[in-house]
């Protein structure tokens, strides 16, 4: 699996590292909010369906961000765009530390999703276009184990910062943390370059024609299919992680140190997933690696929320549980790249990516409005398994592109 690593030029492991840390230093200031939200709850008087809400915010703002973003790397270039989408969400999540209420910080959570949906698209398509074909799934793979990193990191900074401080001071000092993504602006300004394309900057569309072009009939039904696996990907991750620190918390009465081991072991699962997920997509095939991973997602989600287990029990279905949910996102890079020509590739993988962000914004909603009905529990695990099943319906509509050859970009750009 490291052979990848080794026989990649400069440039590919300078983007490879340029995207890891885009994605692992979003997955950190996304990551904060859920850990956060007993705090918030606290501060802010508010239900858990209202808590709920600003994750939905996010993960809806996301998917207008990862549209519209895919759509200004294919208009004016990948490293311009990438570099604005990372400030935008840096400095969102910085500014969130000093909401004063509840309104406040629901137009901050906002404009944080637009930066971290457009990152996304912007970094995945760099990282295709300018790794070889025979690598792509297992390098996109690996970047998106960085979102693991980033998820580790928030939870180790929560266990310190509520430990050592009040809860209603904690969680700003957390989005204060936010800033630092604004660093890597740097070294993306520095160490990056444009991938080849056949065509001029001025010879493009209009970027309104440009965000519209997802949708000709050559790759419309890649696109209608592509945003039904968004939905599913993105609503169980949603519904499953954005509660699950309350659910360990409140109904399991863990400790906040306590839980945080349970999500050790989730975590560090979920990046091993993503690294195997990677290389099973490039030696098995995209269809076959993902039929694997949801299938197994159900099964988890289910044993893991309902079956009568005890803590130490849990703790060890933690690792299949964050191995499985991690093989569906780290497929989808490299699967939405080679389901549309260059022109419209970052459009379109930022669509099928974030479509599903827009409808999945509704699962952390329904996770909290069912939970004060039948409890946190098997709220979480309705959705999630209803979610994961919808990966399984549309990778069957889906083509085999394992090894497709981009038209130009590639061997130009590595050179």
């Amino acid at each position: 699996m490291a052979n990848w690593y080794s026989e990649s030029s400069p440039l590919e492991r300078r983007t490879f590292w340029a995207s890891f840390g885009g994605w692992a230093l979003d997955a950190l200031d996304v990551q904060m909010f859920s850990l956060a939200i007993p705090a918030l709850i606290a501060t802010f008087h508010i239900t858990k369906a209202e808590a709920g809400l600003l994750g939905s915010i996010t993960l809806f703002f996301g998917a207008i961000g990862g549209w519209v973003g895919g759509a200004l790397g294919d208009r004016f270039g990948r490293v311009r765009a990438l570099q604005i989408t990372i400030a935008t969400f840096a400095v969102a999540t910085f500014a969130s530390a000093f909401a004063m209420s509840y309104g406040q910080l629901v137009a901050l959570k906002a404009i944080q999703g637009l930066g971290f949906g457009a990152e996304w698209a912007c970094g995945a398509v760099l990282m295709a276009e300018i790794i070889r074909p025979e690598h792509r799934g297992t390098a996109l793979g690996a970047v998106q184990s960085a979102w693991a990193v980033g998820w580790g990191t928030a939870v180790v900074l929560s266990a310190v910062v509520f430990t050592y401080a009040p809860a209603e001071i904690g969680w700003r000092i957390l989005f204060a943390l936010g800033l630092l993504p604004a660093l890597l602006i740097l070294y993306v300004r520095r160490g990056l370059k444009e991938p080849a394309r056949a065509d001029k900057v001025e010879a493009r569309p209009p970027l309104l024609a440009t965000v519209t072009g997802i949708f000709h009939a050559d790759v419309l039904r890649s696109t209608l299919v592509g945003g039904l696996f968004g939905v599913g990907a993105h609503g169980g991750y949603a519904a499953l992680t954005t509660f699950l620190p309350t659910f360990l918390r409140e109904e399991r009465h863990l400790s906040v140190l306590g839980s945080s081991a349970y999500l050790a072991v989730i975590i560090i699962a979920f990046f091993c997933g993503c690294v195997v997920s990677g290389y099973f997509s490039d030696r098995f095939g995209r269809r076959a690696n993902v039929t694997l991973f949801a299938a197994a997602c159900v099964a988890t989600v289910l044993a893991y929320i309902f079956a009568p287990l005890s803590n130490t029990e849990m703790l060890v279905l933690g690792f299949p549980l964050g191995f499985f949910s991690a093989g569906i996102p780290a497929s989808m890079a490299a699967l939405f790249s080679e389901l549309y020509p260059a022109g419209v590739r970052g459009t379109g993988v930022g669509f099928c990516y974030n479509f599903g962000r827009v409808v999945s914004a509704a699962f952390p909603f329904l996770v909290g409005f069912l939970a004060d009905r039948i409890g946190l529990g098997p709220a979480i695990g309705i959705d999630a398994a209803f979610a994961y099943s919808l990966v399984l319906l549309a990778v069957m509509l889906l083509p085999e592109t394992r090894g497709k050859v981009f038209e130009k970009e590639g061997a130009a750009a590595r050179a």
